[in-house]
């Protein structure tokens, strides 16, 4: 077995399978819209097709991809993160290769379907799962470590397909991201992913069985005696579970609204697109060591609270954008929008393990990550109908106020649940 090696004995095989989760998040990046941003124009010039029918075909794609994603996370816990993994990996490479042979819009219809139900969807719930298993009271660090390959697959994904485009064409662009994926991703996964540290005589956090015992384990600043675990029916009928989605749904509506038409908002207040292209920038590397920070805070501090946090900080980005007409009122901007997006990535991820227990992860989570897609396709559509019924953002920038105060009451609602009252109650 893998823990018999010696560099295994000295090292907690969990940060392995944090550096393969992270690795996966990486290669979601096909699948990610910061990616297909880079072909939509070569799409228009090839074949013709207007960008609102290319916009319609991704937005209702990414709609049936995040329904269906519900399954996905069944799948997980019934097949296991390796095995979910290899074929996830495996099938997402076969459709990088579809993609680039599309020349119709059905063909299109059906690849950004795939891209986003086997990258955006599944390459980000599986490592998700995953590193909950073999976590527990250091589970928000090692959350925050597998969150860098996110960060690095959003920075590095529009520059190595600009290039790629570029110099051999967006059909060779796709196929390389296939052949990565085969050759490198899936090779990595079937080799070093094991589901549970259980299977190879380790224990989450790497302790032994007698320091663990039952001493109970440090999750948000509250000691538990034990980990529950709830399955999907229990969970349904806390109050939490519906404050989570809430507060999964809100954030990433907001963000991708903004990200989708981040240069026209800028741009209505005389800033050029150069400057909206850093304010993205900027936040990707802020988000960086805020990820690690929040990682780290987590085991610290109730995760409800962050997501108060997270509410707050929204409230003041959506003002923020009401005058945000000068170079240095956008670097704050970018700046704030990093630090909440650090917290968001740690604390919507560690909230599902945290509070319903690590067995039944796939599912629960999975409802999560479906909320997460349906708010990232409805996201942009308020933000372009507000602009093109009253001429500018402002009305609907004060419009979507109401959704964070939703989600800093949703936040208090969201308190961590205790299975023995729920057993009481029945």
């Amino acid at each position: 077995m893998l823990v018999k090696s010696s560099i295994f004995q000295r090292i907690y095989y969990g940060w392995f399978i944090v550096f393969i989760a992270g690795l996966g998040i990486f290669f979601s990046g096909p699948g990610q819209t910061y990616s297909n941003s880079q072909f939509i124009d070569e799409y228009i010039r090839d074949f013709g097709w207007s960008r609102s029918q290319v916009s319609s075909l991704y937005s209702v794609a990414t709609l049936i991809a995040g329904l269906i994603m519900i399954f996905v996370g069944r799948f997980i816990d019934r097949f296991g993160q390796r095995m979910m993994m290899v074929s996830v990996g495996t099938l997402f490479a076969l459709a990088c290769f579809f993609n680039s042979m599309v020349s119709s819009m059905w063909m299109l219809a059906i690849g950004f379907f795939l891209v986003r139900l086997l990258g955006q969807g599944s390459m980000s719930l599986i490592p998700n799962t995953l590193v909950a298993q073999w976590f527990i009271k250091k589970r928000g660090r090692a959350f925050s470590i597998m969150t860098l390959g996110s960060f690095a697959s959003a920075m590095s994904f529009p520059i190595i397909n600009t290039w790629l485009i570029g110099e051999w064409g967006w059909q060779f662009a796709w196929r390389f991201w296939g052949v990565l994926l085969l050759v490198l991703f899936v090779p990595i996964a079937l080799i070093g992913v094991r589901n549970k540290p259980e299977q190879i005589g380790l224990v989450p956090d790497g302790l032994s069985q007698n320091e663990r015992g039952d001493a109970g384990v440090t999750i948000g600043a509250k000691v538990t005696a034990s980990e529950q675990n709830w399955t999907l029916k229990e969970a349904m009928r806390t109050k939490a579970f519906w404050a989570i989605l809430v507060c999964v749904g809100i954030p990433s509506m907001i963000n991708t609204g903004i990200t989708f038409h981040i240069i026209s908002i800028l741009g209505t207040n005389d800033l050029s697109p150069e400057i909206a292209a850093m304010v993205l920038s900027l936040m990707a590397a802020v988000g960086i060591p805020m990820s690690l920070v929040s990682g780290y805070l987590t085991e610290k501090v109730k995760t409800n609270y962050l997501l108060l946090g997270i509410f707050i900080i929204e409230i003041m980005l959506l003002l923020l954008l009401l005058i945000t007409n000068h170079l240095v009122i956008a670097i704050v901007f970018g700046t704030l929008w990093g630090i909440a997006n650090g917290f968001e990535r740690i604390a919507l991820n560690v909230i599902w393990p945290n509070y319903f227990g690590r067995k039944y992860v796939g599912s629960i989570n999975g409802f999560g990550v479906t909320m997460g897609v349906l708010g990232s396709a409805f996201g942009p559509l308020p933000f372009g109908v507000g602009f093109d019924l009253f001429q500018s953002y402002t009305p609907i920038l004060l419009i979507s106020l109401v959704f964070p105060v939703i989600g800093i009451l949703s936040a208090l609602i969201a308190k961590k649940p205790d299975k023995t009252q729920l057993v009481e109650q029945s």
